[in-house]
Parts: structure tokens; C-alpha cells; sequence
């Protein structure tokens, strides 16, 4: 079975990938540091990060974020650092009496084998008007997916890796790596 490390210190995103992409490769969790790039684009982000990680193919690593309509794609990029400093209660704060809760999650996935390929998913969906759920992190409590009445958090998660912007991103790894 083919390695693969995964580049990250969260924990939640750790346990997606190694959910949807153990019965293909041997998962790793690797904290390396790395000159992450300030830049108002998820793809450059993981394009320089792969850039520098290089010593540590093979390996994947994304950069996602909640792009929402109402606050002109805030947080996007910053999502995490946002999170660490508004939380969820926050973003609900600044969206109070907005009737425009659209929103969407985006993920672009980086994997460094002998090249560079990248990966992007969507999920698309509108911000709560309270936190709900219990299961997974960051935003799950606050995203509901297009076509549905409960968030990410409500839901397990396979049923959330499905519909998940990083899960339709991983789906594509899996067929690009596959074929």
C-alpha cells in the first residue's frame, strides 16, 4: 500500500482524510512547519506549500475555507485564523439580521508524488442562524449543505465526507491516483 503524509496540525481534518483515503494508501499525520503565504487565493497557498515541502513526498495538503456571500467571501482564506479569534459565534454575530446567508465551503488539495497535481471541491450552502450539532469542527456547526435542513455537525461523518468540500476534493485524488 502506497504512503502518503498528511500535512496538518488539525486533528478533525486528519481523521476525514484518513476516513476516505485508508483503503488506498497508509495515512500519516505529519506536523512539519512551513512558511504558509499570505495571499487572497487558496490555490497559491497550497502551490507555495508544496513548493517548500517538498522533502516530504509524498504528501498532500489543503487549504479550505468558508466563503460567505453576505460578508463579500469573508472569511475565505483567513477562515482559520478567524475561527481562532471570532469562532462560529462570531461569524453569527456579524451576519444578525442578514437575510443573505448563502455561503460555501471550498478546499484545494495538494499532492506531491514524483510532480504536482491539485484538486479543488465545493460544497455549497447557507450559514445557521444558531450552532447546531455536535460532530466534526471549525464551521461544521453553522454550514448547512444546499438540500439540506441540518449541518455539518448534525451529521456523521460519511454522510458529511460526501457532500463536504474536502470530500469531493479527495474523490478526485482518489481517481486521479487510481487510474
Amino acid at each position: 500500500m502506497k504512503k502518503l503524509n498528511v500535512i496538518t496540525s488539525n486533528q478533525g481534518k486528519y481523521e476525514e482524510y484518513k476516513d476516505m483515503l485508508a483503503d488506498s494508501f497508509s495515512v500519516s499525520m505529519k506536523k512539519v512547519h512551513y512558511h504558509e503565504i499570505q495571499t487572497d487565493r487558496l490555490k497559491d497557498v497550497v502551490v507555495h506549500a508544496l513548493d517548500d515541502l517538498v522533502d516530504h513526498a509524498p504528501l498532500i495538503i489543503d487549504d479550505s475555507g468558508l466563503f460567505i456571500d453576505a460578508l463579500n467571501d469573508f472569511p475565505g482564506v483567513y477562515s482559520a485564523y478567524v475561527m481562532r479569534t471570532l469562532g462560529c459565534g462570531g461569524i453569527l454575530k456579524l451576519l444578525e439580521g442578514e437575510k443573505d446567508r448563502g455561503a460555501r465551503f471550498e478546499c484545494m488539495i495538494g499532492l506531491l508524488e514524483e510532480d504536482k497535481k491539485i484538486f479543488k471541491g465545493v460544497c455549497k450552502g447557507s450559514i445557521s442562524h444558531e450552532i447546531r450539532g455536535e460532530h466534526g469542527f471549525g464551521y461544521d456547526p453553522i454550514f448547512v449543505p444546499s438540500g439540506y435542513d441540518i449541518t455539518f455537525a448534525e451529521m456523521k461523518t460519511d454522510q458529511k465526507n460526501e457532500l463536504s468540500h474536502r470530500g469531493k476534493a479527495m474523490k478526485q485524488l482518489l481517481e486521479y491516483t487510481l487510474s
